[in-house]
């Protein structure tokens, strides 16, 4: 009998659009001799599959099942694809837990925590070999004396965002001092902020992004690494999902050295963080220093052909039907 999936896709922010990419992706991957997948939208309207027919049918929350044509059917496991809240903030995995569904992804506390760039950043900040910007964290309340507060601790230039935002909206690189309390206000009124914004020293040198899994028999497995090129000021919203703005490297040229301290470093990132299934780690070499900064981690990285994610695992000399498997073998074992 095949695996029942639930391909648990969209979402209640503007990442929904991309959601839907990487679902479709995944969908056309999956081993159909193995797995019965079922797409499921989550909308702040409603939860709902629809079949290759067209025709709706919602969830029923209480259990997450469907009825189709007069039977229950029940899922054996969730691949959750939902980029931004619920599904990367650890809502959906909370409920998923509750109701004892597995599922391919970080649990409730990891995801919920990661979410938060600065309370991650304090986590993680004394693993060995691994450093971090210097930032200050504002909250709501902070708005008002956010200017002054951030000048007396940093040093220009700064990186500006959202503390729980994805996708690099409402990020901005400031220069000036001027242009600060615009960008504040951006990463501010940003949707699903958590109401608090990350202000770092930008680092400068080469920015990289490498993914890390556990398999079927329990190993950590890292992915090659990609290094990002980008025309534009930072890696923000155009330069991910606009082409011809960006380069990307895979597997990225780097020593030996290089490609075994950030394996060890991205090995140790995943364990203290009590992660599960794949994630991906975005991080810089220092110009001049050859120092890992550690820029932030996601839990449900981007799944599209051209995501870093499926390039990493194609370098690594594996198909992308045999590592969605793994993910699903491993999080039902």
């Amino acid at each position: 009998m095949k695996t029942k999936v639930a391909l648990i896709t969209g979402g209640y922010t503007g990442e929904a659009e991309v959601s839907f990419k990487s679902s479709a992706f995944v969908h056309s991957q999956l081993d159909k001799d193995k797995y019965d997948v079922y797409p499921i939208t989550i909308s702040l309207d409603s939860w709902f599959h629809v079949n290759e027919a067209g025709l709706k049918f919602t969830i029923n929350r209480e259990d997450f099942s469907l009825t189709i044509d007069d039977h229950i059917l029940k899922f054996d496991i969730a691949f959750i694809v939902l980029h931004g809240t619920p599904g990367e903030d650890g809502r959906l995995q909370g409920y998923l837990d509750m109701i004892g569904l597995p599922y391919t992804s970080c649990g409730a506390l990891t995801s919920a925590l990661t979410m938060n760039k600065g309370y991650t950043k304090s986590i993680i900040a004394d693993i060995p070999a691994l450093h971090v910007a210097k930032s200050v964290l504002l909250f709501e309340g902070d708005r008002n004396q956010g200017c002054e507060t951030v000048k007396k601790q940093l040093a220009l230039p700064l990186f500006v965002k959202p503390n729980a935002g994805g996708s690099s909206i409402g990020m901005t690189k400031v220069k000036d001092w001027n242009e600060l309390p615009e960008a504040l206000d951006k990463a501010f009124d940003a949707e699903s902020t958590g109401s608090q914004v990350l202000v770092e020293e930008f680092v400068t040198g080469r920015e990289f992004s490498q993914g890390i899994f556990r398999n079927v028999a329990g190993e950590l497995v890292v992915l090659p690494a990609t290094e990002v090129r980008t025309t534009r000021e930072f890696f923000d919203f155009e330069a991910k999902y606009i082409p011809g703005l960006t380069e990307e490297i895979t597997p990225a040229d780097l020593t030996d050295e290089q490609r075994d301290r950030a394996s060890r470093i991205i090995r140790e990132v995943y364990v203290r963080l009590n992660c599960r299934g794949m994630v991906r780690v975005d991080f810089f070499l220092e110009k001049g220093t050859n120092n890992f900064y550690f820029i932030e981690i996601n839990t449900i990285p981007g799944q599209t052909a051209q995501s870093f994610i499926p390039q990493q695992v194609r370098a690594f000399g594996m198909k992308e039907r045999d590592f969605y498997s793994e993910l699903i073998e491993a999080a039902l074992k």
